[in-house]
């Protein structure tokens, strides 16, 4: 049951991925602030003159995901696959973070444009790459909450179409579905105000947050229940 918990939560901040990567590339000039692989293809463009395509928001990008993954795998250091404190801990900064970027975008003026664009971006990656770093350490399969490309081949060559069992068919396509919807919620949020979508990210993490450590305090409670008293 922990583990269809955990999966279910991680297929939440799939949905909120899709929603931060249509924020930051529609409305902060091109830049995906979870899925690194398109800030690579971005910048390679960039750096090869390509009209209109951005430069320095994407590779700010990646230097500060990969910042944020390295500070969360440094605090969550060697703590299994399932969820722990320090899960909890990063989840929630990453909640609280986003929450404080929302606010940091409903009050600066035109926060799309130059160095307010540029910490935003930088920042939200940083959140976005210390949710992928404790989501990695969760080891649920074929669900980084960031990337579905490997979800998709998985998909469609385990399927029976391909000659395979079709494994876990489910849950990939449930990682690709949602993150499209996400992606699609992200955008339509930036028609209203660019602080909603960010508000509504973080309000889910945190949620993610709450049912991850219940979950755990009550599996350690079950555990507790059958150990044989020595009394």
């Amino acid at each position: 049951m922990t583990r269809r918990l955990d999966l279910a939560m991680l297929l939440l901040l799939t949905f909120s991925t899709g929603m931060v990567d249509a924020i930051g590339y529609l409305g902060f000039d091109k830049v995906f602030t979870g899925n690194m692989t398109g800030n690579v293809v971005i910048l390679g463009m960039g750096l090869a003159g390509a009209e209109d395509v951005p430069v320095l928001r994407p590779a700010l990008a990646l230097v500060f995901f990969m910042i944020g993954a390295a500070l969360s795998g440094r605090i969550l250091g060697d703590i299994g696959e399932a969820w722990h404190r320090r899960t909890t801990l990063i989840f929630g900064i990453v909640a609280a973070g986003c929450a404080g970027l929302s606010l940091y975008v409903g009050l600066v003026p035109d926060p799309e444009i130059g160095l307010a664009g540029t910490i935003f971006t930088s920042a939200l990656s940083a959140l976005m790459g210390a949710q992928a770093a404790a989501a990695r350490k969760m080891k649920i399969a074929d669900v980084t909450t960031v990337v579905v490309t490997s979800t998709i081949v998985g998909l469609a060559s385990d399927s029976r179409l391909a000659g395979g069992s079709s494994v876990r068919w489910v849950r990939r396509l449930l990682a690709v579905i949602l993150i499209l919807l996400g992606a699609l919620a992200g955008a339509a949020t930036l028609a209203l105000n660019q602080w909603i979508g960010i508000a509504l990210v973080a309000v889910m993490i945190a949620i993610a947050t709450i049912i991850g450590h219940r979950g755990q305090k009550r599996a350690h409670a079950e555990a507790a229940a059958t150990v044989p008293s020595n009394a």
